[in-house]
């Protein structure tokens, strides 16, 4: 079965036959490791943070739209500083701009960490701006290839891509609503109403 299945609690006859021979098992059995896209799922719900699974692009295009329409964010200001972005979304009347006064940013990510559901931006998404300087609202496109299960993953994967010129300004989104942070990666940064579109590219 699906992660999305999963996440909205349909299970298959089999599945549920699996989970009573799990209740037989041992307690001194170590715990099943849960898969990298659905820990990263429930940790990034668990943290405010607002999902939409696109299988190809036409969908990605049908989810960008309904949340300009729910928003009110249609033929508005866009920050966003991706040459890329602007492209993929040019057909929305939208005025991209690098103002921090826009109705949201606009961006990709580096990677998706599963086990703190947070997602890892550098200056490749923010360019030197810190996160307090940027709108409220984002819409972060992302695909299944990045998601990873650690940030040490995620920074080695900076690293690795990066070789010529490590990007600066690393840190992360994890607070996608008003509470208290506790990861010090993003500690005192502020809390951010986000939209994520995790495209299928797997």
């Amino acid at each position: 079965m699906s992660i999305f299945s999963k996440i909205l609690g349909f299970k298959s006859k089999s599945e549920n036959e699996e989970n009573s021979n799990q209740k037989d098992q041992s307690k001194f059995m170590p715990e099943e490791k849960i898969p990298t896209d659905e820990n990263f799922m429930i940790n990034f719900k668990k943290n405010g943070g607002k999902f939409l699974y696109c299988s190809d692009k036409d969908e990605m295009l049908d989810a960008f739209y309904s949340i300009l329409k729910e928003n009110n964010w249609e033929n508005s200001k866009a920050c966003c500083f991706d040459e890329n972005l602007k492209a993929t979304f040019k057909d929305f009347n939208l005025d991209f701009n690098k103002s921090s006064d826009s109705s949201f940013f606009l961006s990709t990510s580096e990677y998706l960490i599963a086990n703190t559901g947070a997602l890892l931006i550098s200056s490749n998404q923010i360019g030197e701006k810190k996160l307090n300087e940027l709108p409220h609202d984002f819409i972060i496109l992302a695909a299944t290839s990045q998601l990873i299960d650690t940030i040490g993953e995620g920074l080695r994967g900076i690293k690795h891509k990066s070789k010529n010129r490590i990007p600066s300004n690393i840190t992360t989104i994890k607070t996608f609503e008003d509470k208290k942070e506790s990861d010090f990666m993003s500690y005192g940064s502020p809390s951010k109403n986000l939209y994520l579109l995790l495209l299928e590219d797997l």
